[in-house]
């Protein structure tokens, strides 16, 4: 937690931001894995060099659809002012209903990347992150879906803690620490969510194990 919690004072530096999301997808992965422990701080390199992998999935599930919608929104407001009258309300409408999709793709995104980012950390890729054959079999479970809720609850907690402490200077300082514990938390709970339905998928593929 000291060292999560240092690296996360210091979020504004780039290299800090990069070993911090490496940490996590190192989680994510031994939680897969199955390991019971959180993993240790070692092997920086790779963990800054996994942390730049986490950002690269991260803004290409999120950059491209967000700019395709943002774009066709934008050009259909700016049509809609330009036409004027009742047609060109009626266009700008459909912008501005194009806009509000962001919100749904917004959930998607976030309900999609723990599953790649599992993926990639189990595998060791990048590639694997957009292994959507596989990712199919795991996002579209309803076992997926109840557990990628809970890290929600997880969020809303320590925020609500972190914003609690940022009213006095001794709690300002224990509010990156609080952040690390609760990033922690629901990357474990990602990582769970993706094993229990890899898991199931094995199981269905080679059938159950049967003991002598």
């Amino acid at each position: 937690m000291l060292i999560g919690g240092v690296l996360l004072v210091f979020f504004f530096l780039l290299i800090p931001v990069f070993a911090f999301n490496g940490y996590l997808l190192r989680v994510i992965g031994t939680t897969v894995e199955g390991e019971s422990e959180p993993p240790a701080w070692d092997d920086w390199g790779e963990l800054i060099i996994d942390g730049v992998k986490f950002s690269i999935v991260g803004l290409v599930y999120s950059i491209v659809p967000i700019a395709v919608i943002f774009g066709i929104g934008s050009v259909l407001l700016g049509l809609g002012g330009a036409a004027g009258n009742s047609g060109g309300g009626i266009i700008a409408g459909f912008g501005l209903m194009t806009l509000l999709l962001l919100i749904p793709v917004m959930f998607l995104i976030y309900y999609i990347v723990p599953a790649a980012l599992a993926n990639m950390a189990v595998e060791g890729s990048l590639g694997a992150a957009f292994d959507f054959s596989l990712l199919k079999n795991v996002v579209l479970t309803s076992d997926y879906f109840i557990a990628v809720l809970m890290p929600i609850v997880v969020g809303i907690i320590t925020n609500l803690i972190s914003n609690i402490l940022a009213f006095t200077v001794i709690g300002l300082v224990l509010v990156p620490f609080v952040t690390y514990y609760g990033q922690v938390a629901v990357f474990r709970m990602f990582g769970t969510a993706f094993a229990s339905q890899t898991n199931k998928s094995a199981q269905q593929v080679t059938g159950p194990t049967t003991s002598a």
